[in-house]
């Protein structure tokens, strides 16, 4: 049950009025599960200070507010060893502008952030909260998203696939998604079911193209549309390729001048391209290059019909025959499972032959980043040998 009573002293508005016709009151505020504080409370540091759960994000606020010039970034690891990255606040106010300017929204909007705000994602919606003048409620990280206030409508919030699934299977969670104008999803691809079923949501939803490198995403692709996911550029971005089919950003976000990425896209043109997947995840299967991020979207629909409550991904094993071949990687579910043959089959029936594992591999529980994706590399390393 969402707890209420911590707004209950939130006096700027006529409680016989509905809140949407007060919109202009909630300005330059952050709400959390405890307080509700004003932009000029988290600059002087007027914060409870037993509120630990968010002290470093009320505190990096109070920095922004303050005029710091420079704040540190923590990359996710999904990809690679985690690091730290210094980035100057021009880069994250020209982020939010570019976002602002892409989506239409105006001054003063509502944010819902249910991100770690350790990280880059989390942490620019802080950014935008503030260059947008707006009214944040901060909520703590979890799969389901919630809002405190009810009545109120949000201009623009941000998930994971992961909080998305669990949202719209939970009536309050797809209440709040649909009070939702526009919504960004980020951090891992969206499954092709669940791409599926959110065509039902009142508001625009997008899956965002972006890393830290990049100060957040500097692409966008409507996931309500039909066929591939075609991913347009914010503005001032241009997209380029190299020799090896690598997507090349310039970004005036962007930390690097020119940001030279692993990321194999089919180039629509200067500013529209479509993902294919890691160019260091690609498996060679007998000449054969295969991207496992494409072949888990043509598996997921088969693997959420016979386990709707595990996880898997796609990753490489090496074949004598073939050099590499494909692994199914699965949580908790083993060979020994009555319905792997069935999913198996199904499979073979609908899939392209080089698009079947060759091997199977089951763990008990998937490693997952700070910011919520499945950390493939750390969740295989103890069966490197």
């Amino acid at each position: 049950m969402i707890q209420t009573y911590p707004y209950a002293h939130l006096k700027i508005h006529n409680p016989r009025t509905p809140l949407n016709s007060h919109r202009r009151a909630y300005r330059e505020l952050v709400i959390t599960s405890s307080e509700i504080l004003t932009f000029d409370q988290l600059k002087r540091g007027d914060w409870r200070a037993k509120d630990q759960t968010w002290e470093a994000a009320l505190r990096f606020c109070q920095q922004w507010l303050h005029g710091e010039e420079y704040f540190t970034l923590k990359t996710s690891g999904s990809t690679g060893a985690p690091k730290e990255i210094q980035v100057h606040r021009e880069l994250m106010r020209k982020s939010a502008a570019a976002t602002k300017k892409y989506l239409g929204l105006r001054i003063g909007c509502t944010l819902l952030c249910n991100l770690n705000t350790d990280m880059i994602a989390g942490k620019m919606m802080l950014v935008r909260a503030m260059e947008w003048k707006g009214c944040l409620f901060l909520r703590t990280p979890s799969s389901v998203i919630s809002c405190p206030i009810r009545e109120i409508d949000i201009d623009f919030g941000a998930v994971v696939p992961m909080q998305l699934q669990a949202s719209m299977e939970d009536p309050d969670g797809l209440k709040t998604l649909n009070r939702i104008a526009n919504l960004l999803v980020g951090g891992a691809p969206t499954p092709p079911s669940l791409r599926q079923k959110l065509k039902s949501l009142k508001g625009r939803v997008f899956q965002t193209f972006g890393m830290t490198e990049t100060v957040s995403h500097i692409a966008m692709a409507d996931l309500k549309a039909s066929g591939p996911l075609l991913y347009k550029a914010l503005p001032g971005v241009k997209f380029s390729q190299s020799e090896s089919g690598k997507l090349v950003i310039k970004a005036p976000m962007a930390i690097a001048q020119t940001v030279y990425t692993n990321d194999v896209v089919e180039l629509m043109d200067s500013t529209t391209f479509e993902w294919k997947g890691r160019a260091d995840f690609v498996v060679n299967s007998g000449g054969v290059k295969l991207y496992p991020e494409l072949i888990e979207e043509e598996m997921e629909p088969y693997w959420r019909k016979y386990f709707p409550h595990n996880r898997f991904f796609i990753w490489k094993t090496s074949d004598k025959l073939l050099g590499e071949a494909l692994l199914l990687v699965t949580e908790r579910v083993t060979t020994d499972n009555p319905d792997m043959n069935d999913f198996l089959i199904t499979i073979g029936l609908h899939l392209p032959k080089y698009h079947i594992p060759k091997r199977i591999l089951s763990v008990d529980t998937f490693k997952m980043t700070a910011s919520s994706k499945i950390n493939k590399l750390e969740t295989l390393k103890p069966f490197h040998k």
